[in-house]
C-alpha cells in the first residue's frame, strides 16, 4: 500500500518513521507500508535471533531484527530487512538505520518473496560491505544463502531437510531444526 503522500525526501522520511506506528519502506521517494506477520514468519525471525545472538557477543557486531532499516544510498532506498548483522563501526553513528551490513537475512513470504529475490537482492548487491544474503522459507524446509565472492559474483547454496547452515559472516553453523522450531509449515498443516 502506497502512503497518501507523494514522494519524501530520505531526511523527512526518517523523521515520519520516527513517530509512525507502522513501519514503511522507502523507495526513492514513495513510502510503502509493510504488511504484518504471519506466525510462522515470526517465529523463524525469534529463532533465528536466538541462535545468532550467542554468536554476536564478544565480537564488537551488533544484531538486528525486524526494525533496524538498511539505507541504500546509492539507490535513494530505505528497506526493513528481518535480520542484519553489522561489524562496521560506522553504524555506530547512526541511531535509525545502518548503511555497512555484513549478513542480511530475509524471511520469505508470499507478499514479499518476489522483491527479496529481486529488487532487494540486487539493491543489497550494492552494499560492498554485505558479505551473505540469506533467503528463509516459510513454506517449506528451505534456507538459501548467497556468498559473495572476490569477483563480485554470489555463489548461492541450498540448506534443506536436516542440513547445517553455515554463516561465514558469524563464523557459525546453525542446525535448520532449530531455525524451524515451533514452525508448521504448510505440508505439515495439510497432514495434521
Amino acid at each position: 500500500m502506497v502512503a497518501q503522500f507523494d514522494r519524501l525526501t530520505p531526511d523527512e522520511y526518517l523523521e515520519a518513521e520516527r513517530h509512525s506506528e507502522i513501519r514503511h519502506e522507502y523507495f526513492d521517494g514513495q513510502v510503502i507500508a509493510m504488511a504484518g506477520a504471519s506466525s510462522a514468519h515470526g517465529l523463524l525471525v525469534t529463532n533465528l535471533v536466538a541462535l545468532l545472538r550467542p554468536n554476536v557477543r564478544g565480537t564488537g557486531c551488533q544484531l538486528f531484527s525486524r526494525d533496524m532499516k538498511v539505507k541504500l544510498a546509492t539507490r535513494n532506498r530505505f528497506f526493513y530487512p528481518d535480520l542484519l548483522l553489522t561489524c562496521d563501526p560506522r553504524d555506530r553513528e547512526t541511531s535509525y538505520f545502518k548503511q555497512y551490513p555484513k549478513l542480511i537475512i530475509e524471511v520469505l513470504s508470499e507478499s514479499t518473496e518476489e522483491s527479496d529475490r529481486g529488487v532487494k537482492f540486487r539493491d543489497y548487491g550494492e552494499l560492498m560491505s554485505l558479505n551473505e544474503y540469506v533467503l528463509v522459507s516459510q513454506n517449506e524446509r528451505l534456507v538459501e544463502r548467497f556468498t559473495r565472492k572476490e569477483d563480485g559474483s554470489w555463489r548461492l547454496d541450498r540448506y534443506a531437510n536436516d542440513d547445517r547452515l553455515r554463516l561465514e559472516s558469524l563464523d557459525c553453523t546453525i542446525d535448520l531444526d532449530a531455525v524451524y522450531e515451533d514452525v508448521t509449515l504448510p505440508t505439515e498443516r495439510g497432514n495434521a
